[in-house]
């Protein structure tokens, strides 16, 4: 009877610390999992931005280029196929030819799996990527 009325102040102790190490390690595994998806997503947006600066690019203004003049973009054919590529892609973004320089700039969103738990939604992933123009004959610059 004087075993049942003594109480060990350490019992359960382990049961709290296991509990508070498997709340930290879901943790852990959340943040790796979406931090690693939103990696994932920004080089997507940067393909994305990359693929739709060389779609605009092939749009030279054909008869100046086979003559032999110099390389010019047909700025609004080049736009046009570019918001296309971002179209067909599912990304938002931008379009801006200066001379024979296109740029194009792509905005996304990272929509999280674990850490929506605690507030945070969706993550904001951007792309970048520039194409230049230039002439080349027989492996020179011309």
């Amino acid at each position: 009877m004087r075993r049942l009325l003594r109480t060990d102040p350490e019992r359960g102790s382990i049961s709290v610390l296991i509990m508070t190490a498997s709340v930290m390690m879901v943790i852990l595994v959340g943040l790796a999992v979406d931090l690693t998806g939103q990696v994932h997503a920004e080089q997507r947006a940067r393909d994305v931005a990359a693929q739709a600066a060389r779609a605009a690019g092939e749009q030279v203004t054909a008869n100046s280029a086979i003559r032999g003049d110099t390389l010019s973009v047909n700025t609004t054919q080049a736009a046009a196929a570019a918001e296309q590529y971002l179209a067909a892609a599912g990304v938002h973004g931008s379009v801006t030819v200066h001379g024979s320089t296109l740029t194009v700039t792509t905005h996304d969103q990272y929509a999280t799996k674990f850490l929506s738990v605690i507030g945070l939604n969706s993550f904001p992933v951007t792309g970048h990527s520039t194409a230049h123009l230039e002439r080349v004959q027989n492996g020179a610059r011309g």
